[in-house]
């Protein structure tokens, strides 16, 4: 490891976004921490898109920081505006931004699924969609999708995080392992793995992996009610900028 002058930061192949100005502490009373993050890490990821885009920078432009789609939204389209403020498309591609904050979510539910047998079909027929926070979809098995099951794990899911706040800790290494390390090694490797990518205007958590041909994000057969959740979500994130 070496420390490398500011203007060469974008020498490379992929450019990792880690930084945070502020968490909320913990009894802070906030309930989505992810949230409250938004306003103070958006200045920040737009500076180094922009600086991205002057370098013409044709690598992976990971984030890792929270709320990490919008986040990864705001950099596409910090990196796309003109110094007028006018969108161009002179910046960085969609393909080229990808968001790492699903795959803990993926590894929570996970576990659950281990300690409770109503769950355990998504160890084998399971899967996580959307952000990583509110707006989160578990589906307990997509082949034989049961609304209650899923809604239900989805909650734990999202309330794990909060349950490590209350014993007085902050999840750090939980997100750094199961989304970070775990997630931006297999998206380098070519195969499937947790990300969010650009899905209809916005960053939306789901499996993907990068081909020779482009990235390919899973196509799956969607029963109806998981479907319209699916659609909630995509709404919740077209609001957040």
């Amino acid at each position: 490891m070496e420390a490398v002058r500011a203007e060469e930061l974008f020498c490379c192949d992929v450019f990792l976004f880690a930084a945070a100005r502020a968490v909320p502490a913990v009894g802070s009373g906030v309930k989505d921490v992810r949230m409250a993050q938004l306003e103070a890490n958006r200045p920040l990821v737009e500076r180094f898109a922009r600086q991205a885009r002057e370098a013409d920078f044709r690598g992976l432009f990971v984030v890792l920081s929270d709320p990490v789609d919008p986040l990864c939204q705001a950099a596409w389209r910090a990196s796309n505006t003109g110094a007028d403020g006018t969108p161009d498309g002179q910046g960085l591609l969609p393909e080229q931004v990808q968001g790492f904050g699903l795959g803990v979510m993926n590894a929570r539910a996970a576990w659950f699924a281990k300690q409770d047998a109503r769950f355990a079909a998504f160890l084998t027929e399971g899967r996580s969609f959307g952000p990583h926070g509110k707006g989160l979809v578990i589906a307990n098995s997509v082949e034989h999708y049961d609304e209650a099951l899923s809604r239900e794990l989805t909650r734990l899911t999202l309330e794990a995080n909060l349950r490590i706040r209350e014993l007085g800790f902050k999840p750090y290494v939980a997100p750094a392992v199961s989304s970070g390390a775990m997630q931006l090694l297999l998206a380098l490797r070519g195969v499937w793995h947790c990300g969010s990518v650009n899905l209809g205007g916005v960053w939306f958590g789901c499996r993907n992996r990068f081909t020779p041909w482009g990235l390919e994000t899973e196509t799956l057969a969607l029963p109806d009610p998981l479907f319209a959740r699916l659609r909630e979500t995509e709404t919740l994130l077209k609001s957040l900028l």
